[in-house]
Order: C-alpha cells, then sequence, then structure tokens
C-alpha cells in the first residue's frame, strides 16, 4: 500500500513539474524574437489548396534571414510539393535556396471522422517527433492545415525538455471571420505569436494580433 501511494505521488509530482514547466515556456516564449540572433531555421507547414496558396504568400514577406526553410506537407498532397518549388525559383536564385521537403501523414483528412482523427493524429506525432527534433527550427510558421498540430506540440516539447526554444507562429486563415478554425483554437494557448485577420476575431481572443489582412 506504502508502495502505491508512493508512485503516485511520483506521478503527481512529476505531472505537477511538467505543468509548471510547461506554463513557462509559454509564458516567456514571446521575449525571443526571431531574427534578432542571425538566421532563422523555419519550419513552414503546408496545407492542400489555399492553406499552401497563404503560407506562400506570407513567405513572400520574409526576409533572406529565415533560412533554411523546411517544408512540411502531407503525404496525400500531390500539389503543394510543385507550388513550393516553382515559389522557392522564383523568389531565390540557386545559389541563395536553401530549403527542404518533408512528408508526414495527414492528422486528418476533409470528413474524416473524429474518433478515427484521434489515431491518425497520433499516427503523424509518431513521424513529426524525430522530424523535428532533427531540424531543430528556430519558428514553426503554420496557418491552419491540421498536419501542424503534432509539428508544434513537437516543437513545444524542445522547449519544455530545455532544448531549444522554438517560437510558434499562427496566421489563421482569412476565410476564418467570426470564429477560430479547430486547429486555432488547439493552438490558441501554447502559440507565441496568433495573427488574426478580422478585427471581430481579435475582440473576441484578447491574446491575438491583428494587423489587417495579411494574404
Amino acid at each position: 500500500m506504502a508502495f502505491l501511494v508512493g508512485v503516485v505521488f511520483a506521478l503527481l509530482l512529476l505531472c505537477l513539474s511538467f505543468i509548471i514547466r510547461l506554463y513557462h515556456v509559454v509564458k516567456t516564449g514571446s521575449s525571443y524574437k526571431p531574427g534578432t540572433r542571425g538566421p532563422v531555421a523555419v519550419l513552414i507547414v503546408a496545407g492542400s489548396g489555399g492553406h499552401t496558396t497563404e503560407i506562400l504568400r506570407l513567405m513572400e514577406c520574409l526576409s533572406a534571414a529565415y533560412t533554411p526553410r523546411h517544408y512540411v506537407i502531407a503525404d496525400t498532397d500531390g500539389m503543394s510539393q510543385e507550388k513550393i518549388c516553382t515559389f522557392e525559383r522564383s523568389k531565390h536564385s540557386d545559389s541563395e535556396s536553401q530549403f527542404t521537403i518533408c512528408r508526414i501523414p495527414r492528422s486528418r483528412e476533409v470528413h474524416q471522422s473524429w474518433s478515427s482523427s484521434v489515431i491518425s493524429t497520433l499516427d503523424a506525432l509518431r513521424y513529426s517527433l524525430p522530424l523535428v527534433f532533427r531540424l531543430r527550427p528556430d519558428m514553426v510558421l503554420c496557418n491552419g492545415p491540421g498536419t501542424c498540430i503534432p509539428l508544434c506540440v513537437t516543437g513545444l516539447l524542445l522547449g519544455i525538455l530545455g532544448l531549444k526554444k522554438v517560437s510558434i507562429v499562427y496566421v489563421e486563415s482569412i476565410c476564418r471571420v467570426e470564429t477560430l478554425s479547430l486547429t486555432g483554437k488547439i493552438l490558441y494557448p501554447i502559440a507565441d505569436y496568433f495573427f488574426v485577420q478580422w478585427s471581430s476575431l481579435r475582440d473576441k481572443y484578447p491574446k491575438s494580433i491583428f494587423l489587417g489582412r495579411i494574404v
């Protein structure tokens, strides 16, 4: 009985330590300003269709300091890779272009049931962990595709473990006017910078940053 009590106490202590560390990482995350310490390795999450178009418009605004650029797309996405390569060729010369394209399983397919999406998200997390730990990005940039959730969680984990602070930058899609997307609702508490493109969202979510239409 005493052993069981000791195990429970140890687990509670471990959970408490994890929560305190998580709070510290999220609370102090915005003190780091990307780009103030030289080149910024950025991991860009591209979703299919409009998500990829919007994220590439955001990339047009970033300076050459954001390098290398690691794009992550879903393994079932057959269009984004060509768009990314075309964008990189148009914006950067061959000598300057430092980018990679990686694929991970999609967290949730369109019309996929919520119960099965839990399993697929865990599968995506299984691929995200070694990828993010290997790339060690300074920043994760995303704008809504479900694929970004396991990547952002892994980036947060790097900070919790004290290995590296990874800034999570989320830009809500311009089509979200009154409510956040499901991805936005999940990442709102942990994102270092959370941008919305409508003032109505800024009023509902005080942590968000409203700069007008970004894309």
